[in-house]
């Protein structure tokens, strides 16, 4: 037995520090879950012991359907996900992209003496001159808009990367 607690001290040293493989950290287990531990090691027993009791009482598969479950039964079954929020604010952003862009042009078009503008009513060059100029301003304004949307599908795709990482990390388990 003296020797089989040296072999267990080793273990015990690598596994502090992260370095046994599982069939290590099983046979540990097994042997602070028997009765005959030594002295010295009694405190690593509990903890040990401890580990399993969690272990057993930890997460199920269920889990996250029994969360949902219970949140939705206190929300009264309204649930509203983040990906809603985002799309909608990605909608509001293309709204306000807009709306400014109508009141640039007005701004622009106010700024204009009225003499130009009875001008572009009576004169169609004229009038066609204004339109193109004001088009191309709204091209600008709409590139510059795409710039910072595309920005926004940057945030979008960080955070679908942020949601599958979970959904990834279930499907691996770890042995404690």
């Amino acid at each position: 037995m003296r020797m089989d607690s040296k072999r267990i001290e080793l273990m015990l040293e690598k596994y502090w520090n992260a370095e046994t493989s599982l069939e290590e950290e099983q046979e540990l287990h097994r042997f602070f879950q028997g009765t005959d531990v030594p002295e010295n090691l009694k405190e690593t027993a509990a903890l040990f012991r401890y580990f399993e009791e969690e272990k057993i009482r930890s997460l199920n598969e269920n889990f996250d359907a029994d969360v949902t479950k219970k949140i939705r039964q206190r929300q009264g079954g309204k649930m509203v996900s983040m990906t809603n929020w985002f799309q909608i604010a990605r909608v509001a952003a293309g709204v306000v992209v807009v709306v400014a862009a109508i009141y640039l042009i007005g701004h622009e078009v106010r700024k204009s003496s009225p003499k130009e503008i009875t001008d572009t009513e009576s004169d169609p060059k004229l009038a066609f001159e204004q339109t193109k100029k004001a088009l191309l301003m709204i091209s600008k304004n709409f590139h510059k808009a795409k710039n910072e949307a595309s920005k926004i599908n940057l945030l979008n795709e960080a955070e679908e990367k942020i949601q599958r990482k979970p959904e990834s990390d279930k499907q691996k388990k770890v042995n404690i």
